[in-house]
C-alpha cells in the first residue's frame, strides 16, 4: 500500500485524537485535577484550568498528529510491514494520554491517577505484545520471561530512582523535588520503554527540561532584581518587603512562576522512545552487543 495512505491516516488520526482530548479534558470531574483532599471550601482553592481550542487544541492536535507521522517513518519496516497490531495499538492508545500529562501537569501541576493507571494498562499491552509478537530489542528464540523482566525492571527502577530524588528533597532541602505523580508515571511509562527505552526516556526529559529551564532561571533573576530595586527604592523597605512577601504568599502553587513541572518532560520522553523505538534500536545495537547485553 502507497506510504502517502499511511501518513494521511496518520494526521486524520492525530487531529481527531487531539480534538477528542480537548473535549474530554473540558469534561473531566473537578477531583481529577485537583490536588488529594482540595475542596472548593478550602481558602486557597483554585478551580482547575481547562484545555481551550486554542492555543491548548491546537497544540494537541499537532502533538497526536505529528507523532502518529514520525511512527510511520520510523516504524513502518517493523510494526505494518512485519504486522504488529500490539505494538501499533500501544503507539495509538498512549500518545493522547501522554499528551493529556503534558496539558495537566502544566496547567494545573497536577498528574491524574487516572491517566497514569491508563498508560499503566498500555505498559501491559506493551508487555504482552512483546511476549506474543517479538520485540525489536531481543531475538526471536529467547525466553518469554526475558522481555517481560526487562520491561518491570525499568518500572521498578525508574519510579524508584524519581522516588529517591524526591525523598532526598523533602529530607535535605525541605522542599518537594519530585511528586508522586511523576514517581507512578514512570512506573507505567517503565512498562512501555523497558530497560533500555528508560534511558532514552530520561535523556530526552533531561535535555528537554534544560531547554525551558534555563530561561525560567534568567527570569526568576530578573524579577529578583526587580524586587530589590522596588524595596530599594520605597519610602519605606521594610513594609515594601512585607508586601512583597505576602503577594508571594496569595499565589496558588500552580501559578508559582519559579516551578516548572517534570512529568510533561518524562511523558514526552516516553511518547518520544514509542514512536521511534526501531530507530534507537538501530543506532544502540552496536553498543548492546559489545556488552553483551542482547539476548
Amino acid at each position: 500500500m502507497n506510504i502517502v495512505f499511511y501518513y494521511i491516516v496518520a494526521v486524520v488520526a492525530g487531529v481527531l485524537a487531539g480534538a477528542l482530548i480537548t473535549y474530554l479534558f473540558g469534561k473531566f470531574p473537578e477531583k481529577w485535577l485537583q490536588d488529594y483532599g482540595v475542596t472548593p471550601q478550602d481558602p486557597d482553592y483554585r478551580p482547575s484550568k481547562r484545555m481551550r481550542p486554542f492555543p491548548e487544541g491546537l497544540i494537541a492536535c499537532c502533538f497526536c498528529a505529528a507523532s502518529y507521522c514520525v511512527t510511520v517513518f520510523f516504524c513502518h519496516k517493523f510494526y505494518v510491514d512485519t504486522f504488529r497490531p500490539m505494538h501499533l495499538a500501544v503507539i495509538f492508545l498512549v500518545i493522547p494520554v501522554l499528551c493529556l500529562v503534558m496539558m495537566s501537569d502544566k496547567l494545573n501541576r497536577i498528574i491524574p491517577d487516572q491517566f497514569t493507571v491508563f498508560i499503566g494498562c498500555c505498559g501491559i499491552l506493551s508487555v504482552l505484545a512483546d511476549v506474543f509478537e517479538g520485540s525489536v530489542w531481543f531475538s526471536p528464540d529467547v525466553k518469554w520471561w526475558i522481555p517481560v523482566l526487562n520491561k518491570v525492571i525499568a518500572s521498578v527502577v525508574g519510579g524508584g530512582v524519581i522516588w529517591l530524588i524526591g525523598f532526598l528533597s523533602i529530607t535535605f532541602l525541605g522542599k518537594e523535588g519530585m511528586g508522586m505523580g511523576d514517581v507512578w508515571l514512570l512506573v507505567a511509562t517503565g512498562l512501555i520503554t523497558g530497560c533500555y527505552g528508560l534511558v532514552i526516556l530520561v535523556y530526552v526529559a533531561i535535555f528537554s527540561a534544560l531547554i525551558f529551564a534555563i530561561p525560567l532561571l534568567f527570569r526568576k533573576y530578573k524579577r529578583i532584581a526587580a524586587e530589590k530595586k522596588r524595596i530599594a527604592e520605597a519610602e519605606d523597605p521594610r513594609a515594601e518587603k512585607l508586601k512583597i512577601q505576602r503577594e508571594k504568599a496569595k499565589i496558588h502553587f500552580a501559578e508559582d512562576p519559579d516551578y516548572m513541572a517534570f512529568g510533561p518532560f518524562l511523558a514526552l520522553g516516553c511518547a518520544v522512545f514509542a514512536i521511534m523505538e526501531p530507530f534507537f534500536f538501530e543506532k544502540m545495537y552496536q553498543t548492546i552487543n559489545l556488552f553483551g547485553v542482547y539476548f
